[in-house]
C-alpha cells in the first residue's frame, strides 16, 4: 500500500443509542474526516450488540429500527455505513442498507456467517478472533475465496492474554498482510477488558488507544483503522470505557497521517 491509496477509516459509537446521537456523530465525524483527503470514511454503529455480558445490558434498537436510522444517516449525510451481523439470515437485509458488513470476532469462524456475507457481494470486515493466531486467518480467507467474494478485509483486535486481558502483537499485522488482502486495526476493542469490569461487566482502558493506533500505523502494512468514538463516553450505553472521545480524534488523526506518510512509502 502506498500513501496515494485511500486509507479506510471506520469510526462511530459502539451501538445506536438514539437517532439524534447517530446523526450528530455521523455529521461530526464526517466534518473531521473531510480535512483528510486520503481517508475513505465509513460510519459505524451497531443495531444490536448480541454478545453483551449481561442479559439486562443495552443491546440497541433492533434490526428494523436500526437499519432505518442508518439509512437516514446514509441518505441525508452522504456517508458510507458499516454494521455487524450476528446470524447468517441477517446478511441480506443488512446489505440492502450498508456499504460494508462486519463479522464479529467471536463469530468469524462460523462458515454460515462468512458464506452469507460473501453472497451479498458487499465488502466484508472479518475481525480476527481473540483466540486465533494470524496464521489461522488463512482459513477465513479460504472460505471467502471459496464462496466467491474477494472483497474483504482482515481486522486485528488483540489476543487473549490470560484471563480478561488482551495484547496486540504488531507482527501479526505484518503476517496477516501476506495473504494479500487489506489489513485493518481495531484500536478501541484492543483495549477492552472482556468480563473484567465491575461485577464482571466489560471495561477498558481508552487512554491506551492512541498508543496502539500509532504503533499499528508504524508497521506500514495497514489499509485502514477502526475506532469507536463517542461524544460522551462516560454516558455511553455500551463500551464507553473503550471509546475515544470525539474531541480527541482530530489531533490523533494528524499524528496518524504523519506516521502513515513516513512508514507507508
Amino acid at each position: 500500500m502506498t500513501p496515494n491509496k485511500k486509507f479506510i477509516f471506520i469510526a462511530g459509537p459502539c451501538a445506536i443509542e438514539s437517532e439524534d446521537n447517530v446523526m450528530y456523530m455521523a455529521s461530526s465525524l464526517k466534518k473531521i474526516v473531510s480535512n483528510y483527503t486520503e481517508l475513505d470514511f465509513y460510519f459505524k454503529a451497531s443495531w444490536d450488540k448480541a454478545n453483551r455480558t449481561k442479559a439486562t445490558n443495552y443491546r440497541g434498537p433492533g434490526l428494523e429500527e436500526g437499519l432505518r436510522i442508518l439509512q437516514r444517516a446514509k441518505n441525508e449525510l452522504n456517508v458510507k455505513i458499516v454494521t455487524d451481523i450476528h446470524e447468517s439470515w441477517q446478511a441480506a437485509p443488512v446489505a440492502e442498507v450498508v456499504d460494508m458488513l462486519q463479522i464479529p470476532a467471536f463469530l468469524s469462524r462460523q462458515t454460515d456467517m462468512l458464506q452469507a456475507a460473501a453472497a451479498t457481494g458487499k465488502m466484508v470486515n472479518i475481525k480476527k478472533p481473540q483466540f486465533s493466531s494470524p496464521e489461522e486467518m488463512k482459513n477465513m480467507v479460504g472460505k471467502m475465496e471459496y464462496y466467491g467474494n474477494r472483497n474483504f478485509m482482515l481486522c486485528e483486535r488483540g489476543n487473549c492474554f490470560g484471563y480478561n486481558n488482551l495484547v496486540v502483537d504488531m507482527t501479526g499485522l505484518v503476517r496477516m498482510s501476506k495473504y494479500g488482502y487489506p489489513v485493518i486495526f481495531d484500536a478501541t476493542h484492543s483495549v477492552q477488558i472482556s468480563g473484567g469490569g465491575f461485577n464482571y461487566g466489560n471495561s477498558g482502558k481508552s487512554e491506551y488507544v492512541p498508543y496502539l493506533a500509532k504503533a499499528a500505523m508504524a508497521t506500514g502494512v495497514l489499509s485502514g483503522l477502526f475506532m469507536e468514538v463517542h461524544n460522551a463516553p462516560e454516558q455511553a450505553l455500551c463500551d464507553g470505557s473503550c471509546m475515544l472521545r470525539l474531541e480527541e480524534l482530530p489531533p490523533l488523526l494528524d499524528q496518524l497521517m504523519k506516521i502513515r506518510e513516513i512508514c507507508c512509502c
